[in-house]
């Protein structure tokens, strides 16, 4: 089992950044794939980066490449979305998510969500 608390979202100014956090509990975060996934209001969540197990693999959405960076610390058992050059069609509510296995684009494959994180930003 798996608890997920992301935090770190807000208002922000277009090229700005901010860093979000997922706080995680339970004995096997270590050992598990994790994923930021997004949904703005209107629309499907969607993929945004997944990092594995180790932190030594990450995959990123073509429209977030090159602006946001994920990393994992599995001693403090939290995973953070550093993201830069942020830009208005990046407002959504982010989620983390969890999986057991390699890192995923895919949805469905993730057991665990948190309950998501508001990023604003204005143009």
């Amino acid at each position: 089992q798996v608890q997920l608390v992301e935090s770190g979202g807000g208002l922000v100014q277009a090229g700005g950044s901010l860093r979000l956090s997922c706080a995680a509990s339970g004995r096997t975060f270590s050992s598990s794939a994790m994923g930021w996934f997004r949904q703005a209001s209107g629309n499907e969540r969607e993929f945004v980066a997944t990092i594995s197990w180790s932190g030594g693999l990450t995959y990123y959405s073509d429209s977030v490449k090159g602006r946001f960076t994920v990393s994992r610390d599995n001693l403090k058992n939290t995973v953070y979305l550093q993201m830069n050059g942020l830009r208005p069609e990046d407002t959504a509510v982010y989620y983390c998510a969890a999986k057991t296995g390699i890192p995923s684009v895919m949805e469905h494959s993730y057991n665990y969500w948190g309950q998501g994180t508001q990023v604003t930003v204005s143009s």
